[in-house]
């Protein structure tokens, strides 16, 4: 769906059609809650942020002007919605990205299946991702997943975090570089441990 043809159904529904909000929730239904499970860390609970998401949307979207997409907007609600709920349940685990650099368009499945050993790999690249995730802070958390999950811009992380672009950019890289750093000691461990452990044998 283009930008336009978002801001036409939001039109529509600010002009009180359901119909037109209705297809804005199948259009984006699938990325929002994968957003939301990638910051919830269960299916539950994404479900439940996912839903307050789209009706704060809903809610809200007599004051939504377009100056962003639609759907990045609802990202932030997402976001949003997802933060709050974890601070309340105190729950701050997050399931396995395929990507960092995933975007919202990338959930779509491979053409072609993997090789069991790349499967294996992929597994392991998954997990050791995750991990590395859940060791880093919420603000380093949230300003990775929205600008590589949520795809927003600068401008919009600026906006909505309340931060100058330049700190936005500074943060993101330390986050990158943290994440790197966490991935490459806990891969290191690893294998260190595995290496070990086939020497006794």
């Amino acid at each position: 769906m283009t930008r336009e043809e978002e801001l036409r159904l939001v039109r529509a529904v600010q002009r009180g059609s359901t119909e037109a909000f209705e297809q804005l929730y199948t259009e984006n239904e699938r990325r929002v809650y994968a957003l939301a499970l990638r910051m919830c860390g269960n299916e539950q609970d994404a479900m439940d942020a996912a839903q307050e998401a789209f009706l704060k949307a809903y809610r809200a979207i007599g004051s939504f002007r377009g100056e962003s997409a639609f759907s990045t907007w609802l990202y932030r609600l997402t976001a949003n919605a997802a933060t709050d709920l974890l601070r309340k349940r105190r729950t701050g685990r997050i399931v396995s990205l395929e990507e960092l650099q995933e975007r919202e368009e990338g959930f779509d499945p491979p053409a072609a299946a993997p090789t069991p050993e790349e499967e294996a790999e992929e597994q392991e690249t998954r997990r050791e991702l995750n991990e590395a995730l859940q060791q880093l802070n919420e603000d380093s958390r949230r300003i990775l997943l929205l600008r590589e999950i949520g795809g927003l811009s600068y401008e919009e992380l600026s906006r909505e975090l309340q931060l100058e672009v330049g700190t936005v950019k500074s943060r993101l890289n330390r986050a990158r570089a943290r994440l790197c750093t966490l991935m490459k000691r806990d891969g290191n461990k690893r294998r260190d441990s595995a290496s070990k452990d086939g020497e006794r044998r």
